[in-house]
């Protein structure tokens, strides 16, 4: 299923871990484990934020997905279903009677 994993930095940890030169490390680790179909970095809501779009095939693939943002960048973490046009519009079709 494809997902949208949403990381929201705390900004004292990621400060830190930009001066300890951590933060790339995090995420270029993350991106190739995830093998997202897109990464999107920017400041939302007055903070650092990642936005991950990747396929998840099994909820047990939750834990390690969160986890480095939770345990090394003290992230808030939101994983959501999200479809893409194609999928919107197959299930639409099946809304039909």
């Amino acid at each position: 299923m494809r997902v949208l994993l949403k990381a929201t930095l705390d900004t004292d940890r990621a400060n830190e871990a930009i001066r300890s030169g951590k933060l790339p490390e995090v995420i270029s680790r993350t991106l190739d484990q995830l093998e997202p179909e897109a990464a999107y970095f920017g400041p939302l809501g007055g903070r650092r934020t990642a936005l991950l779009v990747f396929d998840m095939q099994d909820s047990s693939e939750l834990p390690p997905t969160g986890e480095p943002f939770f345990t090394e960048l003290g992230a808030e973490v939101e994983v959501s279903p999200i479809m893409n046009a194609d999928d919107l519009r197959k299930g639409l079709s099946q809304l039909a009677s």
